[in-house]
């Protein structure tokens, strides 16, 4: 059979590296985006940062093309690289984040006052490494073993790790290097006195009816125990009052570790009038260096014309102002369609961000933002991503605006962040000794119109983070 030559025509849908650029810089909430700008001007040498002093700041000349700028008398334009929303008198302050001390930097430093010697004190902090953040210990000791003998090579025994846990498992927060909620528990509990007529009864309980405990057999307990409703109450309290997760004081706790949500947007309410702001401060304004402009001018004659020793450096200029720019277009093309379809999303949902009742919420989806704007779905996925807005009534992750509708028996349309917040009200009126099932739950939103079915109540308990009836129970 002969080879020959053919061709074809076909259509081909291709993302060119600035598109890229582009979706990338969208997604990025405003904390991101600083970092990201100042690692651009660290890597691309022809931008800079714009000068804090107005004077030092020149007029922006007209836009001109990219091949206007090699050999001719115009500047290369000077951009923003943010909208200025704030006024002149508006200081950028800075958002410091610190590191702070973290759990296995403090077991570590307590291990230190401990009279252990080299070995015990290797092995001491390879058990601190393989805590997690919660403050459990989910990896058994005989993995802990081999992991020693490979990477350390040290043969060190169960029973020696069961030793040198033992004095890990001492140290503060109380409950540290638990690997079970029961054994967390106890160890809290052997750091305090039981002095008390609660606190010895709670013991008991923990130790010996852990199971009947944990899936709330009261009744049952109370009877195998032969002690009256007041006293299971009070023991009752007092395990409360023991942490299910000691290593959250280092996660989710209020210490320098806890990172601070920057919002994307800011929603001003004044005299009834919603005001949209994009929040720019701490984004370094951009523009490209004069310098570097200045430096192909005297490299080009007055005829347009390069000297061969130039044209390298000529080029590599060009080349940097071409990726510049392009960056600097994006910024502004990601801040223009962040406005654009916060500003359509604040007019859908405009009765709810008068006051922030979830009631007032309307049901809306990605493609009805879409639509309005005339914007992709995934752009406005790219937009609502990890962003938020800071309101007069807190700070709202724009993902949560999103809901799906529900019909009720007249027909009507309405969000499920309503029947969510039905739900949630029902939950907390409740009668703790006889919790509402999901059943029970499904007859009240349908007496009320809401045609639901008994999947989706769970559903949405188990969205709002809700038991089920049987955990709820309390005495």
């Amino acid at each position: 059979m002969a080879n020959r030559l053919q061709q074809t025509i076909s259509l081909q849908t291709k993302i060119s590296p600035q598109q890229i650029q582009m979706i990338k810089l969208l997604e990025l909430p405003t904390m991101q985006l600083e970092e990201r700008i100042k690692r651009e001007i660290e890597e691309n040498i022809v931008l800079e940062e714009e000068s804090e002093n107005k004077e030092d700041r020149e007029e922006e000349p007209q836009k001109i093309s990219v091949e206007e700028y090699l050999g001719r008398e115009d500047d290369t334009p000077s951009y923003k690289a943010r909208i200025n929303n704030f006024s002149k008198d508006d200081k950028q302050r800075p958002v410091y984040i610190s590191d702070g001390r973290s759990l296995g930097e403090s077991l570590i430093e307590q291990l230190r006052f401990r009279s252990l010697d080299e070995e015990e004190m290797i092995i001491a902090a390879y058990i601190v490494g393989s805590i997690d953040d919660d403050g459990y210990l989910r990896r058994d000791l005989a993995s802990l073993s081999d992991d020693l003998a490979f990477t350390r090579g040290m043969e060190v025994s169960v029973e020696e790790l069961e030793r040198i846990l033992a004095i890990v498992q001492d140290l503060e927060p109380a409950g540290i290097g638990a690997r079970s909620l029961q054994e967390c528990l106890l160890l809290q509990m052997r750091q305090q006195r039981l002095d008390t007529k609660d606190k010895a009864l709670a013991f008991k309980i923990i130790s010996s009816h852990f199971e009947a405990f944990s899936k709330k057999h009261y009744e049952r307990l109370m009877m195998r125990m032969e002690i009256t409703e007041e006293e299971f109450r009070d023991a009752i309290e007092y395990i409360r009052s023991l942490s299910p997760k000691p290593g959250n004081l280092y996660t989710d706790g209020g210490v320098d570790t806890t990172p601070y949500i920057t919002p994307d947007f800011l929603l001003d309410n004044s005299d009834g009038k919603l005001r949209l702001m994009l929040n720019s401060q701490g984004i370094p304004e951009v523009r490209i260096s004069r310098r570097y402009r200045d430096m192909i001018k005297d490299m080009v004659a007055p005829d347009g014309t390069i000297k061969a020793e130039d044209r390298e450096a000529v080029q590599f200029v060009k080349s940097k102002i071409d990726s510049a720019k392009w960056f600097i277009s994006a910024i502004k093309q990601r801040h223009d369609t962040l406005m654009r379809t916060m500003q359509t999303i604040l007019d859908f949902q405009r009765e709810y961000f008068q006051d922030g009742d979830k009631s007032k919420l309307r049901p809306m989806i990605l493609r009805d933002i879409a639509d309005q704007t005339g914007l992709d779905v995934s752009t406005i996925s790219r937009v609502v991503n990890s962003k938020y807005i800071q309101t007069s009534f807190g700070i709202i992750l724009l993902k949560s605006l999103f809901s799906e509708a529900m019909h009720t028996s007249s027909g009507e349309e309405v969000s499920s962040h309503e029947i969510k917040t039905i739900l949630q009200e029902c939950i907390d009126t409740e009668d703790k000794r006889h919790p509402l099932t999901d059943e029970n739950l499904m007859d009240i939103l349908n007496e009320r119109g809401y045609r639901i079915a008994r999947r989706t109540v769970a559903k949405y308990r188990e969205m709002l983070d809700i038991p089920v009836a049987r955990m709820r129970k309390q005495i």
